[in-house]
Order: structure tokens, then sequence, then C-alpha cells
């Protein structure tokens, strides 16, 4: 199991070099998009200031306050579990739905019909439940 997992918000240890020229400093904020072979390395979307877009769409600086406002995207760059510090685990930042569909995207396709035979029977069971729940059984 790797160090990190997919969606987690982490900050750079060390500053590293920006395939696009430049570097990030440490400290700089990111998510993990991508895991290399089970933790050896991490696809880290890096993000810089907080920019809205003007009305003819520029970037313009901004507040985290501001309506619409976002962090910039500095870099989409390869990482390894050294240069990483976690900040917030995935499980406290999206939901279980968005951690299913990134893990299942990396499940074979034998795999993937387990877990969708699975999901089935889950519904089958809530269905059952509801029934009896209605007719009074429980």
């Amino acid at each position: 199991m790797s160090q990190f997992q997919l969606f987690d918000s982490v900050k750079l240890k060390e500053a590293i070099p920006l395939s696009k020229g430049g570097s990030a400093p440490e400290g700089t904020p990111g998510a993990i998009v991508e895991v290399f072979k089970h933790g050896e390395a991490y696809m880290v979307e890096l993000f810089g200031e907080w920019v809205r877009a003007d009305i003819g769409g520029d970037f313009v600086p901004s507040d985290r306050d501001t309506p619409d406002a976002f962090m910039e995207t500095i870099g989409v760059e390869t990482v390894y579990p050294q240069q990483l510090r976690l900040v917030k685990p995935a499980r406290e930042t999206v939901g279980v739905r968005a951690q299913l569909l990134a893990l299942m995207d990396e499940l074979p396709d034998d795999a993937l019909e387990e877990v969708k035979n699975y999901a089935e029977f889950l519904q089958q069971k809530q269905f059952e439940t509801a029934i009896a729940e209605a007719s009074g059984m429980l």
C-alpha cells in the first residue's frame, strides 16, 4: 500500500523544478492525481495563488473569500514520497463515491465484475429491507 492515496492533499517538503520552467517552492500545496507503482512516485497537481477570471478570461489575483476564486494550477509533476508531506487525507476531502470511482479505474475487468455483483447484491438487500419495513415486518 502506498504512503499517499489518490486525492490526498499534500505540500512539498522541498522545492522541485516544474516541467514548464521555474520551480515550485517548499510548502507548495497540491493534490495527488495519480499513483505510480504502488507509491514509488505520484503525479501531483501543484497550486499557486488564489485567482479569478476577469471578464476577458484572464486570471487576476484574488483571495479565497472572493466568489469564483480558485487556486491556480502551476504544474502537474511527478513527485517522490520523500518530497511530500500529507496535509489532509482524501477521505476527509472527497466523498466516498469519488474515492470508489478512482479505485475502480485501477481495477482489472474481472475485479470490476465482482464489485458490480456485490453492488447489485447490496441494492437488492436494500430493496428487500424497504419492502419488509413498508409491510410492517420489521
